[in-house]
């Protein structure tokens, strides 16, 4: 993936930037005004607010926007990472190297939990992209190595692997193993998914809002579950 002219630009993190020009080339048409909000954006039709965290910070948008015009909000993962240390004294940048895990979709769970309110909305449109990506972080943390806790410096997109997009509620069906049974907990989840409990049961809590899953009692200290 070649870089743009214009990453960096508006004091923007190169990821944000990146995706901005990626996803609509004509700059005409970002950083739109409408109403009192300024949409990333904005082609007359239809808005695309790009959010790199925190998803539940666009739900003032959310409000306003959504009975007026189609709304996609952009998720981007990381698949690949290669990370790079910054040592925030002397500005020593360290040997770039790769993180074993690699990016998925269970990585967006908080990130939805947050507005799962407006999940089901008609107009609403969910884009996970996932891109390899050089992150450099500030060695600034609370640990002994001053890793756990550091600050994020940048992240600058390599190469573009895949997206998905959630549309509709049936969409959201892919969080769920293949060979899950036909009733579960939230522990089943989490064991499945080598995900912690947390996330599990902010999983399942999304697909019951969203009308995926149905409650059929409990299996001890846990809800049972059931695929609608």
């Amino acid at each position: 993936m070649t870089e743009s002219n214009g990453i960096g630009t508006l004091s923007e993190k190169s990821l944000h930037a990146y995706l901005k020009l990626w996803l609509q080339p004509n700059s005409l048409f970002h950083e739109q005004k409408l109403h009192r909000y300024v949409c990333d954006i904005f082609d007359g039709e239809r808005i695309i607010e790009i959010q790199t965290k925190q998803l539940f910070k666009l739900k003032p948008k959310l409000e306003l926007f959504l009975d007026e015009y189609p709304l996609t909000i952009v998720y981007p993962i990381a698949h690949i990472k290669t990370l790079s240390w910054i040592n925030a004294e002397n500005g020593e940048v360290s040997k770039a190297r790769k993180s074993p895990k690699t990016g998925s979709i269970y990585d967006g769970i908080e990130e939805l939990y947050g507005i799962k309110a407006y999940l089901k909305h008609p107009n609403l449109t969910i884009q996970f992209i996932f891109f390899d990506v050089y992150e450099t972080r500030y060695l600034n943390g609370w640990s002994e190595d001053k890793k756990r806790g550091a600050h994020r410096h940048d992240r600058i997109p390599i190469e573009f692997k895949h997206s998905i997009l959630f549309n509709k509620a049936t969409d959201f069906d892919a969080f769920l193993p293949n060979d899950l049974e036909d009733f579960f907990t939230t522990q089943d989840i989490a064991l499945k998914l080598k995900v912690k409990l947390k996330k599990a049961q902010m999983l399942c809590g999304l697909l019951s809002d969203l009308e995926r899953i149905t409650t059929r009692g409990k299996q001890g200290r846990f809800k049972l579950y059931q695929r609608v």
